[in-house]
């Protein structure tokens, strides 16, 4: 990779559903979305697949198995992958969100030196 920017205001849009669209830029098995949600989205069964979020806009809740955390613009978000961590998506009425995410296809290991 010769540039380290990513320029998603270049990229189009992907829709695949009511209420959800995003920018997708791939490198390898590191995939980076810039996504949004909105009123009409609906999430029928729960995502196992983890990913790291930061919340650029808006308001929405997440449920796990019974659980629900709400979350809003400036939050940062990490979802493990595995069924122990299964998620929902919550857009209510009127909500516009938009996330910066990178999916997680394993668990990151625990990393408590920052030093370089």
């Amino acid at each position: 990779m010769e540039n380290h920017l990513i320029k998603f205001d270049l990229l189009d849009w992907i829709t695949p559903a009511k209420g959800i669209r995003y920018k997708k830029f791939k490198n390898g098995s590191n995939v980076i979305r810039l996504l949004e949600f909105s009123e009409g989205f609906l999430e029928e069964e729960y995502c196992p697949k983890g990913h790291a979020c930061y919340v650029l806009e808006g308001c929405f809740n997440i449920e796990y198995t019974g659980k629900l955390e709400t979350y809003a613009a400036g939050d940062v978000i990490y979802i493990p992958a595995g069924k122990e961590d299964k998620h929902k998506a919550i857009i209510s009425k009127g909500e516009r969100v938009l996330l910066l995410m990178y999916e997680i296809e394993h668990s990151i290991p625990d990393v408590t030196d920052y030093s370089i």
